[in-house]
């Protein structure tokens, strides 16, 4: 089994996850220039999640950044290709909605993209609906964005 820790944007694990997410996103689309808005940091990012095996291997990430009073944005979720299928995404994604929820939050939105319809079908399984673009993503072509009400 695995466990979800909060842990600092700057985590060396949580960097590490990161940096393939982004090496995964820029062969799934060709470049590296697939990200609308500014990249979270540890400036806007509430809550960074690492969920990790027994073994202290990280497994998958995830954070929440605020979007305003009532509302935060899902950023950086990422699962290692080795531990997808495992329960990890899921198991992230409630912990941050639950922290969502914890802040008074009552509404999660995210964007992921049409190069990624793994992650759409995981998002909308996970009871999260397609919205009209938001925010930085508005005239992007490649983004998709998710909504769910907590």
């Amino acid at each position: 089994m695995w466990t979800i820790e909060a842990r600092d944007w700057d985590d060396p694990a949580g960097a590490a996850l990161r940096a393939a997410q982004r090496t995964e996103l820029d062969a799934r689309y060709g470049t590296d220039d697939h990200e609308p808005g500014t990249p979270p940091s540890a400036a806007d990012i509430d809550l960074f999640l690492v969920a990790v095996a027994p073994d202290g291997r990280s497994l998958g990430c995830g954070a929440l950044r605020r979007l305003d009073a009532t509302s935060a944005e899902v950023k950086r979720m990422y699962v290692s290709p080795e531990s997808r299928g495992s329960g990890v995404a899921t198991g992230i994604l409630r912990a941050l909605e639950e922290a969502a929820t914890g802040r008074g939050w009552t509404t999660i939105r995210l964007e992921t993209g049409h190069g990624q319809p793994d992650a759409m079908r995981f998002y909308e399984r996970e009871g999260y609906r397609e919205i009209p673009l938001f925010g930085a993503y508005v005239g992007s072509d490649l983004s998709v964005c998710y909504e769910r009400s907590l």
